[in-house]
């Protein structure tokens, strides 16, 4: 079976598919996919099938009755109403033939999820440079700002991405949180952390330690911090989770200590956290690469 569908993009945005289990039973597909996205009203869905917006591998639309194949796939494009435009750019700060580094904004998400479709890093990178086989080798917060690096040439793309999940790769963070006088920095804090009461969220727990970050004052003013971030480990929320736990939560980070009700973006209001270098050993060519972010914190916030 083919990994590609004979469907073209819209807008930048490529189709996402769902897998027709071969367990299934489902006496036509309508009576799947209902099953399969229980949230959705049938007459949204019957509609979508109406209009031939649910397609098959060779993009040729299906039908409501149409009988139900185990082992196929559905290709559809998500909708995302009413998705928040993000008034800030990012720029690409390095382009060769394999790998391209952009400095991405606060509030941009790096990739397609949830309410975030099309104000993304990725897409409106895909669109503007026309290069729909962009992507990324590893990804930040969509409220953190600064370097995420993406890949362009296919074949070469599991190098790159073998980079960070060995940790060959050196990542500097900076961020702004309140002082804590009991702390003898720099240090190196080490800890478990696990998924938290949020399924989005972290939380440090009893046991072998999974994440690591060495932690280092910059400056003060007396109340506030600036900071350096060296990761070790790539955890979900490891530097947001890790500084929350030492009593020096990130500034503006609507998450930790405490998740915050949900609500429309303040942009005046920053998650103060910077992805400010990366450095490395490019596995092609052997070159020793390294990049800084141009943006930076609000000081003092």
């Amino acid at each position: 079976m083919s990994q590609k569908p004979a469907i073209a993009w819209r807008d930048g945005v490529a189709p996402s598919f769902v897998i027709l289990p071969e367990q299934g039973a489902w006496p036509d597909l309508l009576t799947f996919l209902l099953h399969r996205f229980p949230h959705l009203p049938e007459g949204g869905m019957a509609a979508r099938l109406a209009a031939g917006e649910i397609m098959d591998d060779a993009g040729q639309p299906v039908r409501a009755a149409d009988p139900y194949r185990p082992g196929g796939r559905l290709w559809y494009f998500r909708e995302v109403p009413d998705e928040e435009p993000v008034p800030f750019e990012a720029q690409v700060i390095y382009r060769d033939e394999r790998i391209l580094v952009a400095d991405k904004p606060h509030f941009l998400a790096t990739v397609p999820s949830g309410r975030r479709l099309r104000e993304t890093l990725l897409n409106r990178l895909r669109q503007s440079l026309d290069l729909p086989e962009l992507t990324p080798v590893h990804r930040l917060d969509r409220e953190t700002a600064g370097l995420v690096m993406f890949c362009l040439h296919p074949p070469s793309r599991g190098r790159y991405q073998s980079l960070f999940e060995s940790r060959q790769v050196s990542k500097v963070y900076e961020a702004i949180a309140p002082l804590n006088p009991a702390l003898n920095l720099p240090l190196v804090h080490r800890s478990r952390l696990v998924q938290g009461e949020h399924f989005f969220t972290s939380q440090e727990v009893e046991g072998e330690p999974n994440a690591e970050t060495r932690i280092s004052l910059l400056q003060d003013n007396g109340q506030l911090g600036w900071y350096r971030l060296e990761p070790h480990t790539g955890k979900k929320h490891q530097l947001r989770a890790h500084m929350s736990a030492l009593g020096m939560p990130i500034c503006n980070d609507p998450w930790y200590p405490q998740v915050q009700p949900d609500a429309p973006d303040d942009f005046t209001r920053p998650l103060q956290l910077l992805a400010r270098s990366l450095q490395f050993v490019d596995p092609v060519n052997g070159e020793e690469r390294v990049f800084e972010s141009t943006r930076s914190l609000i000081w003092p916030v």
